[in-house]
């Protein structure tokens, strides 16, 4: 019994350095209006600064994705954490576009390197057993983290002084004391290889995932896509177009979206896969329609309310896409099935982000806004019609019935 104990002890500080790692990965969304009033950047700058990040989680995926397993889980999360520290320098230091582009891409690998590293020590450190419980630590940290950020930079920058410089001066502290817990953690990995024996991850679709994967890959395109623009530009649309100038609430607002992903995640269990995934395709289709909502009526509410419906949706696509694809590949080729799923997903957070930043100066951040809901909601409406014709049954290797 004190075995188990202190085994989900360490559980749970696995979980809370992860929720460390990925909540610098959003810190910087309300501050973006600050950043521009300093640098002097148009809207279409602050997608290209946020998309920077994505492109950097796809790199790591595609390149090193599957180090841990080779070198140990700890050194992988110890290098996560070191270029955590280093984009909080560079935000710190920020005298230009430069910096803010280099501290995305920092933000961009070390996420990458924990995305697939944390979670699966997480649930390695679990005890025997543990495994359910293990993976919602591991949803709760990383979608947890990823609301947490916001709403600690919105609180700091509007209520504490020094809003450009205190948030990442708190993250830094953060992710120093989060490696003294890292090792002060056992390391799982028991088969340790030279870090010269890992080798780039290559996507890949069997032809029996395949018709799984284009419903799976393009809910979780749209609902990475939804978080994109409401982690890039809601703030701007809260300032400009209802007069919410409150930081605070602006990252509680972003917040709510991660927070909601998370309930919707761990719905999944009781709702099922075969389910999760049309369902989580209304979710995104009703939050798509709300902020649509919330652009033509500038209303505050329905940003509210896009945020919790199209967060619980994103989670529910998201979850039921992974667990369907993984299930529907065979065991040699899983990880790159997966890493083509990621790489998708994040794919979703940069391209339509830009769109949206290149239509913001002729049509107006509403109009970019509409033309973006558009596009998204034929692609999940399509994936939705796809999956309701056609269910999807995990356990099954040959795809959709």
């Amino acid at each position: 019994m004190d075995g188990d104990r202190r085994t989900w002890r360490q559980c749970l500080l696995g979980g809370a350095v992860f929720a460390v790692c990925m909540a610098g990965t959003t810190l910087p969304t309300p501050l973006y209006g600050l950043y521009q009033e300093k640098f002097g950047f148009s809207e279409l700058m602050v997608t290209v600064v946020y998309a920077v990040y994505a492109f950097g989680v796809i790199g790591v995926l595609l390149l090193a994705g599957n180090a841990s397993d080779a070198v140990g889980r700890r050194p992988v999360l110890l290098a996560g954490l070191g270029f955590a520290a280093a984009s909080a320098v560079c935000f710190l230091c920020a005298t230009g576009m430069g910096w803010l582009y280099a501290g995305r891409l920092l933000s961009g690998l070390s996420a990458g390197l924990f995305t697939g590293a944390a979670t699966v020590y997480v649930m390695e450190l679990a005890p025997r057993g543990g495994a359910s419980r293990a993976t919602l630590v591991a949803t709760a940290a990383n979608m947890g983290g990823l609301g947490c950020g916001p709403l600690l930079a919105g609180v700091l920058s509007q209520y504490a002084p020094w809003p450009l410089y205190l948030t990442f001066a708190v993250h830094l502290v953060l992710v120093a004391a989060s490696a003294g817990v890292l090792l002060g953690l056992p390391e799982t990995v028991t088969e340790l290889r030279p870090l010269r024996t890992v080798r780039p991850q290559r996507p890949g679709l069997p032809p029996q995932v395949r018709a799984v994967f284009a419903p799976a890959a393009t809910a979780a395109f749209v609902g990475f896509a939804l978080f994109g623009v409401f982690t890039s530009v809601s703030p701007a649309f809260l300032a400009q177009s209802l007069d919410v100038h409150n930081r605070a609430v602006s990252g509680a607002v972003v917040a709510l979206a991660f927070f909601a992903s998370t309930a919707g995640q761990l719905a999944v269990g009781k709702v099922g896969v075969g389910r999760s995934l049309p369902l989580g395709c209304a979710g995104l289709l009703a939050g798509l329609a709300l902020l649509a909502g919330a652009l033509v009526w500038d209303q505050l509410a329905l940003v509210v309310a896009s945020a919790l419906v199209g967060g619980a949706g994103q989670g529910l696509a998201f979850r039921g896409a992974l667990s369907a694809v993984a299930a529907a590949s065979p065991p040699d080729r899983r990880a790159a099935v997966i890493s083509t799923l990621f790489v998708v997903a994040y794919a979703g957070i940069s391209v339509p982000v830009i769109g949206v930043g290149l239509l913001a100066d002729p049509l107006g951040l509403e109009g970019a806004g509409l033309v973006f809901i558009a596009c998204m909601a034929v692609l999940v409406s399509g994936a939705a019609a796809y999956l309701l014709r056609r269910p999807v049954r995990v356990g099954s290797a040959s795809g959709p019935a």
